[in-house]
């Protein structure tokens, strides 16, 4: 099984150690394994309202927090750049750690910042966050550029040519539009939600479903209850922000005693909350599946970027009861393992094999 984006570097930076099963982490070695986890983009979130050239060093630090994980546990979990390298890993029985970029903001204006990304291992790039940036207006942006600007079409240009994933999630459906009409590629959109099911900004239409499938790309199914139900949070707002604020408070000092203990009880009263499960994250499969079709969706829980899981998939260990549903819902055991994993990897075969063409 492969997961197309869990935000698991920006919790590495707050001292966790990803080796130990944790109660209140959704991302760990130990729940990957009891998940039945092969592997999974590990992405590098920057703020955007960080300066670039904050975001290029804090970019690097989630980096270099990835390689150190990987170092302290070598028999446990390995940096992979490749389908090829992910396979070679099931059978040693490692994860792998595939490492995708959210938001561009950390290259700037500069395509030998993408070079220099690339080249320590970053495989896909979200092109926004929640803010426009030099490459590309967002899905929560002011249009600045109208879709992509000039120098967003450089990088698609450049990313197609590397063979590098172009990740739609976060853009602005003027983005979108653009990439679908420019990139020589397949695009995927890694952590997305159906917009007929959840009428949310960061949801994909049914256009955008159709066009992903005409371009041969890949959908990854997001598990984050405000992207699976117009229902979630409604009346609970207060919680929700105190939330947020002991997690700011604890993201500036992670190793205050006192800041982690907020945290945790604000996750706890969080949990109370009513919201979506597993039924919900099926169903937006099934919608994917019934526009763009069973070879182009996948999962991308967004474990570790959310605040709140839907009921019963409270962290990854749990990921086996998507699959669960979707048998019982009369998915056949190869439409599950194209979901579960195989239509990512297929992709991103697809993309490097067109890159290999050019290089």
């Amino acid at each position: 099984m492969y997961d197309s984006h869990q935000d698991t570097p920006s919790q590495l930076l707050r001292l966790r150690d990803p080796g130990i099963d944790n109660n209140y982490s959704q991302v760990d070695f130990p729940k990957l394994k009891k998940g039945g986890v092969d592997g999974a983009f590990w992405a590098l979130y920057t703020p955007p309202d960080y300066d670039p050239s904050l975001a290029e060093d804090y970019a690097a630090r989630l980096l270099d927090a990835i390689y150190a994980a990987a170092g302290k546990y070598p028999d446990i979990a390995a940096v992979t750049t490749s389908p090829a390298g992910a396979l070679e890993n099931v059978g040693k029985g490692i994860f792998s750690i595939f490492i995708g970029m959210e938001n561009g903001l950390p290259i700037g204006n500069s395509i030998e910042k993408l070079h220099a990304f690339r080249r320590r291992g970053v495989r896909y790039l979200t092109l926004t966050h929640n803010a426009d940036n030099a490459i590309a207006d967002s899905a929560a942006g002011s249009a600045t550029w109208g879709g992509l600007s000039p120098f967003g079409r450089e990088v698609l240009r450049e990313m197609n040519r590397l063979g590098m994933m172009v990740d739609l999630s976060h853009s602005a459906d003027s983005t979108f539009w653009d990439c679908i009409k420019l990139s020589e590629a397949p695009v995927i959109a890694s952590h997305s939600c159906c917009r007929a099911l959840c009428s949310h900004r960061r949801n994909l239409t049914d256009d955008m479903l159709r066009a992903i499938a005409d371009v041969d790309g890949y959908v990854g199914i997001n598990f984050y209850p405000a992207f699976l139900s117009d229902d979630f949070g409604k009346g609970y707002e207060s919680l929700i922000d105190e939330a947020d604020a002991a997690e700011a408070a604890f993201i500036e000092s992670p190793a205050d005693a006192s800041r982690i203990e907020a945290w945790h009880r604000a996750q706890d009263r969080l949990a109370t909350v009513p919201r979506p499960g597993v039924k919900e994250v099926v169903d937006h499969i099934d919608h994917a599946v019934e526009i763009c079709g069973i070879d182009h969706v996948g999962i991308g829980s967004d474990f570790d970027g959310i605040l709140l899981a839907p009921t019963g998939l409270d962290n990854v260990s749990m990921m086996p009861l998507v699959f669960t549903e979707m048998n019982r819902r009369g998915y056949s055991k190869e439409d599950i393992e194209k979901v579960s994993g195989l239509n990512l990897m297929s992709v991103w075969g697809r993309i490097l094999s067109l890159a290999e063409s050019t290089l």
